[in-house]
């Protein structure tokens, strides 16, 4: 009897030790965002405060919401998964276009959920998920304003925020054309928009998709205009640090899943189709948007 209890004891030493030794081990392959997230025991989320319909905060200052933002909340049931932690904590952080990339490069976020481009400039600090959305460039104007194009807001004033790929691409446009065409610098939409309705500028420019997003939300919509050509093709793409493979393929493992099953499909209806800010403006997915969805549906 005593010989049992003495094999049981051993026995049950060593299965301590091999499950200390297998939690050791799981918790010495974390590295990267998921260390950090397992260490905080939370997600930090970056989010936009006025990217309609991507990722923004309504008038009640309630939580952010969005396209982005359910995809990356998608995300974080994953991580809460991987990690075996079901009450992980999500902490939404604000983000604008000059912080959205030293926040998430110093590990203040650990993912950014905005409108954000995928471009090789900005790989050089950051990484990306698949791409989401498929936008451009063009203006906003009050529709009285006859402006139609870029040329012709010659000698008028233009906003732009800074930080962002239109501010580039317009600059280049003016210099290129050698056009008379002030510039003021924003920070973000919400400053863009109240320049232009308040008559500091004649234009603000960004990717299309939000400026129609803050038409929806104007106090009269139909005073405003999205116009002129596509003057950049602007992919977007969830941003996580670089050299992180493994949080990089949990997010895409994630995003490959919902476009594999056609779910995307539902969640970009639920924002976009129409937009939940104004019930009569309404953006279908373009044919080149599903042709980057089905590019991007790898299998298991």
């Amino acid at each position: 009897m005593r010989r049992m209890l003495r094999h049981f004891a051993l026995g049950a030493c060593a299965l301590g030790a091999t499950l200390a030794a297998a939690a050791g081990a799981q918790a010495q392959d974390l590295y990267g965002t998921l260390a950090k997230i397992d260490a905080a025991n939370e997600i930090v989320i970056g989010h936009r405060e006025t990217s309609i319909p991507f990722s923004w905060v309504g008038s009640d200052g309630g939580a952010p919401q969005g396209y982005s933002v359910d995809l990356c909340l998608r995300i974080a049931e994953a991580v809460k998964e991987e990690l075996g932690k079901p009450d992980l904590a999500v902490r939404f952080v604000p983000v604008t276009p000059q912080t959205r990339i030293p926040l998430l490069a110093n590990g203040t976020i650990d993912i950014e959920c905005g409108s954000t481009t995928n471009n090789l400039t900005r790989q050089q600090q950051v990484a990306y998920l698949p791409v989401t959305f498929i936008t451009g460039t063009k203006l906003l104007v009050k529709t009285d304003a006859g402006i139609e194009t870029l040329d012709d807001l010659e000698g008028k004033r233009i906003a732009l925020a800074q930080g962002t790929t239109n501010e580039r691409v317009i600059k280049a446009a003016i210099e290129a054309g050698g056009l008379d065409i002030d510039v003021l610098n924003v920070k973000d939409h919400a400053e863009g928009f109240l320049a232009l309705e308040t008559d500091r500028v004649d234009a603000y420019s960004t990717d299309h998709i939000l400026l129609y997003g803050l038409i929806t939300n104007a106090r009269d919509p139909e005073s405003y205009a999205v116009v002129g050509d596509f003057l950049s093709y602007d992919p977007y793409a969830l941003m996580v640090r670089r050299d992180d493979s493994a949080f990089q393929l949990l997010g895409t493992k994630v995003l490959a899943d919902l476009f594999r099953t056609g779910e995307i499909e539902e969640i970009y209806a639920e924002w976009f189709q129409p937009f939940p800010t104004n019930e009569n403006v309404s953006e279908p997915p373009t044919d080149l948007l599903q042709a980057a969805w089905r590019l991007n549906a790898l299998p298991e």
